[in-house]
């Protein structure tokens, strides 16, 4: 695990000497070199998992797939999503607009004497124990995921934000990202409150969300592929997650328009087969939502459509 991390570091130290700091000089930004390191560190973990997309994922997809690819155009629109999310843009976007909002709030916690909770320091020898540290955190926010997936199905108004990511009816391996905007705010939001609360590194953090977006990338392909019995109840597969997205099975009450569903998990089933939200059983079937099909609702072809009819849903005008 040091090896990996020292090398990381090289390559990011690397990375931003070569790039991102000329970039930062020559656009007056000399006073937010610390961020743009940081901001370094996010773009080279979406270098690392496009890189592997496409020659990992990518050959799985046409090796063994569970449909055949009919609408081009719906992916290269999922493409837009992955980019904007792997390589920093929405973290950028982030940063200049909620960043100094984040800054406020947990510095006047601080001078109130409500400093960050090291739920790590609660197992002697733990804190030196980086592997067990990032495990224990990682469990924590897998379960806050699970938690905040129920919420975008259960609430009316955050399913109208969230049904975006399950009008694709093409689920492939860009999926993952497909999401609206407003979505994510109220995610990272939430994640970034708790992940300062309970006292993750910021280096825990990257690490976590960066594995949690690989496995769900792998979950959302268009691959015939599953864990076996037991494997199914260890680790979330591809099979598991696309009865979550599909049509009347995953998301939705069988039999009923209204909202409810199956495998909200995110990287482990645990949870759901815990609260008896599990669905085991072994089938492919086609993705979507259910007025997509049977009544031909509109959530948008291309990036900016999208985006535009989840604000009128939310509104109700759509």
């Amino acid at each position: 695990m040091d090896f990996l991390s020292n090398l990381f570091s090289q390559a990011q130290e690397w990375l931003f000497e070569s790039l991102i700091q000329p970039l930062m000089f020559s656009a007056g930004m000399g006073n937010l070199l610390v961020d743009g390191y940081t901001a370094t560190g996010w773009l080279l973990v979406g270098l690392i998992q496009l890189l592997v997309l496409v020659a990992v994922i990518g050959p799985l997809q046409r090796w063994r797939p569970v449909e055949a690819v009919t609408d081009r155009a719906a992916i290269r629109t999922d493409m837009i999503y992955t980019v904007i999310h792997r390589l920093g843009l929405f973290r950028l976007a982030l940063f200049f607009s909620l960043d100094t909002l984040f800054d406020n709030l947990f510095g006047a916690l601080r001078v109130a004497g409500l400093g960050t909770f090291q739920l790590d320091a609660m197992w002697p020898g733990v804190t030196d124990q980086a592997l067990v540290s990032l495990v224990i955190y990682l469990l924590i926010i897998d379960a806050l995921n699970y938690w905040m997936h129920r919420g975008q199905h259960q609430f009316e108004w955050w399913w109208r934000l969230h049904s975006l990511h399950h009008a694709q009816r093409q689920m492939t391996m860009w999926t993952d990202n497909r999401s609206h905007l407003l979505d994510d705010v109220i995610r990272s939001v939430i994640v970034v409150v708790v992940a300062q609360l309970i006292g993750i590194a910021p280096s825990q953090f990257v690490a976590i969300v960066a594995f949690t977006q690989l496995s769900e990338s792998f979950q959302h392909a268009n691959v015939r592929i599953w864990f076996g019995r037991w494997g199914e109840r260890l680790w979330i597969s591809p099979r598991f997650h696309r009865l979550h997205h599909s049509v009347g099975i995953g998301h939705e009450s069988t039999g009923k328009h209204t909202l409810g569903g199956h495998n909200f998990g995110v990287l482990l089933p645990w949870w759901d087969m815990l609260f008896g939200t599990a669905n085991f059983q072994l089938r492919f079937e086609p993705t979507g939502i259910r007025d997509q099909v049977e009544q031909g609702r509109d959530y948008g072809h291309g990036f900016w459509s999208q985006q535009w009819l989840g604000l009128k849903r939310l509104a109700g005008r759509a």
